[in-house]
């Protein structure tokens, strides 16, 4: 329960955030206060997100904040409704979760429509081999790889590309759609995967994957390497938590 409720505080400090900074004609922050401000009211945002609030929904959860900073009379009993948030939390990301995962079920089905080269393994996984390369690795290896990561609507999650600095990690510890998709291409060959959620991050999502979410990799593979490699990366799509967030 303490993880929900740290949780939800994070979601209405969000959404102060949100509304106070980017609601109305507001300036864009100047100094540097604001500047720092702005930006834990984007990285909260993010968690504000996967609740899909609607703007008349937003107006009444900056009104409880108003009441309360003021030191008014709430609206509505307080401890009648505070018992209420977990569900009412976890109802609306199971909601956001299900719409995702249908439409990753729409994306999948129209891109092996849109490429017929493409395959579907038993798992779901769905993969299309741009450039075949050389040596294979297996599940055990090390590997070396630059990617770039995607939502179905096209919005970048994450991307080696981007940053320009290729990533290094075993391959059995990383998400499911990577640790077999990986083995289907060789040493300088490319491929597109398309992953489930159910071999990704879950119902639950990370960062900036909402839970349900399909994802979309663009992954060329530059190295496979020695068993002693660096098994610590700054940069890898890593397996969900088995201590899922509550």
């Amino acid at each position: 329960m303490k993880k929900i409720v740290t949780f939800v505080s994070l979601l209405v400090f969000a959404s102060f955030m949100l509304v106070s900074c980017n609601g109305g004609n507001k300036p864009a922050p100047k100094t540097d206060d604001e500047k720092t401000l702005y930006t834990m009211g984007v990285m909260l945002g993010t968690n504000l997100q996967r609740l899909n609030l609607s703007k008349d929904e937003l107006n009444v959860l900056m009104g409880g904040i108003e009441a309360s900073a003021k030191g008014e009379q709430p609206a509505v009993k307080v401890e009648e409704f505070q018992g209420k948030i977990q569900a009412l939390v976890m109802g609306r990301m199971k909601q956001a979760s299900e719409a995702s995962k249908k439409d990753g079920d729409n994306f999948r089905e129209d891109f092996l429509k849109k490429n017929p080269n493409a395959k579907k393994t038993e798992s779901g996984l769905i993969y299309l081999v741009e450039k075949e390369g050389g040596k294979k690795p297996i599940a055990t290896d090390n590997v070396k790889v630059h990617y770039h990561g995607t939502l179905i609507n096209g919005e970048v999650f994450d991307s080696s590309k981007d940053r320009g600095q290729p990533a290094e990690f075993p391959l059995n510890r990383v998400i499911k759609g990577w640790t077999e998709g990986m083995q289907l291409v060789g040493i300088g060959g490319k491929i597109k995967l398309v992953i489930p959620p159910e071999l990704g991050y879950g119902e639950r999502g990370a960062g900036k994957i909402p839970g349900g979410a399909t994802l979309v990799f663009d992954v060329e593979l530059l190295e496979i390497q020695a068993a002693e490699a660096p098994q610590e990366v700054a940069k890898a799509p890593k397996k969900p938590s088995k201590k899922a967030k509550k």
